[in-house]
């Protein structure tokens, strides 16, 4: 029989209202890679699950297996990143390697290598005053650690790079470039 329960850490990548107090959360987890979870009852004011479910926060948690979508049953916050949402520019390139993530991984990919690598780019952003060499080094540690780009290389252009692999625009673009230079 297979086991109905499952546990992880993660990082959420985005959060969709749902219904009248539920949300769906895409979480990038260590173990099991890109998972949609259902947040049952998690918009109601008495919700204790509320504040730990935050876009860049990252969370231990578990969930139960349904059918159609598993359901989070425990979440407990281990970090919110306090200093990145004090700054609006680190906010934005949170928000920016957050889409990054959810647009180009499918569900199951490269579990703990791109969990590592969003978990240490986050860290470095509450410290670090150089964004732009932040953002450029995250897409060229992404892209080879996926086998878009040969490691050891140079990459000319990352963003370039990027937006050709994606194929299509990010609706973060402007803090990509713009907002950092």
């Amino acid at each position: 029989m297979k086991q109905k329960t499952y546990s992880s850490e993660g990082i959420i990548l985005k959060r969709i209202n749902y219904g009248e107090a539920d949300r769906i959360l895409t979480v990038f987890t260590r173990d099991f890679g890109k998972l949609s979870l259902l947040a049952k009852g998690v918009r109601k004011i008495k919700s204790k699950k509320r504040g730990h479910l935050e876009v860049f926060s990252q969370i231990k948690f578990s969930a139960h297996k349904t059918p159609v979508l598993d359901v989070l049953t425990e979440v407990l916050a281990i970090k919110n990143f306090e200093i990145i949402r004090e700054d609006l520019k680190k906010v934005s390139l949170a928000y920016y390697f957050c889409e990054v993530i959810n647009k180009i991984t499918h569900d199951g990919e490269h579990p703990s290598t791109i969990y590592n690598l969003l978990s240490t780019v986050l860290e470095q952003l509450e410290h670090e005053t150089k964004l732009k060499k932040i953002r450029l080094e995250f897409i060229y540690n992404l892209l080879t650690e996926m086998g878009y780009w040969p490691r050891g290389k140079k990459m000319a252009d990352p963003d370039n790079e990027l937006s050709n692999i994606l194929e299509r625009q990010l609706t973060s673009v402007r803090v990509g470039k713009k907002v950092l230079e």
